[in-house]
């Protein structure tokens, strides 16, 4: 019978054929340890010489990690596996050899990755935060949909889609990408964005969607990444604890806080780097609203807010284990937006519009890193771009944006 890893555990005491990669192997005496990969999981194979002969107990000692095989095997329960079983194989077809095999490593540095990326992202790492990106996806696009919104598709060029609220509620996934030379670790070129769009509602709404949103993430990765969190090493008792609603401290609150450790050459007005976030955010130890910023600090078409003037009407929610800013909520104004270059359709739509609108920018990859508790935002995304290793079509277009 064919399956896949995910599922051998449901045939246990029976044969199952499963097409799969080597990941690794190892031999002890009269035994051979395999380990494989399909992209739903690993398992490990082993190979008694006893039982299977002389030549099938060479080919296994013998074969190149890498290479791709029709492993079959009596599945039996192994308790000391993530996925509760192994294979006891009785017979091992190689249908491709690596020809150029290379060690696939876990500690791979970013100027690796950039050269040997497929490579390394067959690691057992990688693959469980790859599983846990895949989870936040599904789920949220599951949410926005259960709570109303509607799904838009946007185009890189004309940057005014999120405006089209006229629809009431609207949610886009996007790409997004920067124009300036980020060399930080917490900064990619190129990341996905989810922007939920709201109009005719008030400020604090998108606050709860905000921590609904959360929670729900939250709640879908433990149900279903449990095995990629155990692998990962993540204390999910952390996340387990994660409740709404969300503390919340003004912009002013924070730089007071800010100068009582440590910070004192913070000004008011200056923006808050990934330090002075990750000491707000361990202070509370939850994920957390940060609001009422300096207007001079944000975009122009962010309104004022009604309790004290040159202070707007935003928030960033921020999270603990050094995760950085995750989301920013903002109330928009039509007549204080900015007019993009090659903006068709936006001026008209913000000319004849009757209500303005709350935004929320949402970073998946920030998202995907303080869920997995894996802190390099670059292993957050299959195929992360370096700016010092782009591909000549890649570095052109940061040129162009640059320009």
């Amino acid at each position: 019978m064919k399956t896949v890893i995910a599922e051998a555990g449901q045939f246990v005491g029976q044969e199952v054929t499963i097409g799969a990669w080597l990941v690794n192997r190892r031999s002890s005496g009269n035994r051979a340890f395999l380990q494989f990969r399909d992209g739903t999981g690993f398992i490990q194979g082993i190979v008694v010489k006893s039982d299977v002969g002389e030549d099938l107990f060479k080919k296994a000692k013998s074969a190149v990690k890498g290479s791709s095989v029709y492993v079959t095997g009596m599945v039996q329960e192994d308790h000391n596996s993530l996925i509760g079983c192994e294979l006891i194989i009785t017979n091992l077809e190689i249908v491709s050899v690596l020809m150029d095999p290379l060690e696939v490593s876990n500690t791979y540095g970013i100027e690796s990755e950039a050269d040997h990326h497929h490579l390394w992202f067959r690691s057992r790492r990688q693959h469980a935060v790859m599983k846990i990106r895949n989870e936040i996806i599904r789920s949220t696009t599951a949410f926005f949909k259960q709570q109303g919104f509607v799904q838009e598709d946007q185009s890189v060029v004309m940057r005014n889609a999120p405006e089209a609220a006229s629809a009431g509620m609207m949610f886009s996934f996007k790409q997004d990408v920067r124009s300036d030379k980020l060399h930080a670790g917490r900064h990619l070129i190129e990341c996905w964005m989810i922007e939920p769009t709201t109009a005719c509602s008030y400020f604090e709404d998108h606050l709860k969607v905000q921590e609904e949103y959360v929670i729900h993430i939250i709640r879908s990765v433990l149900k279903n990444c449990q095995l990629e969190l155990d692998r990962l090493g993540r204390d999910t008792l952390k996340l387990e604890n994660v409740q709404a609603p969300f503390p919340r401290i003004t912009y002013d609150q924070a730089l007071e806080f800010l100068h009582k450790n440590g910070f004192h050459h913070m000004k008011w007005g200056d923006h808050f780097d990934a330090s002075h976030k990750t000491a707000i955010a361990e202070r509370y130890g939850y994920p957390m609203f940060i609001t009422d910023y300096p207007a001079l600090m944000k975009s122009c078409y962010i309104p004022l807010g009604e309790s004290r003037e040159k202070i707007v009407l935003c928030a960033v929610l921020i999270a603990p284990e050094r995760s950085g800013e995750m989301m920013a909520d903002s109330k928009r104004m039509k007549e204080q937006a900015i007019v993009q270059e090659n903006d068709i359709w936006g001026p008209q739509w913000r000319k004849n519009s009757p209500f303005p609108y709350v935004s929320i920018e949402l970073s998946l990859e920030q998202m995907i890193a303080w869920i997995s508790g894996v802190e390099r935002i670059h292993e957050m995304i299959p195929f992360p771009q370096v700016i010092h290793h782009l591909p000549a079509s890649s570095q052109c277009r940061v040129g162009k944006l640059k320009r």
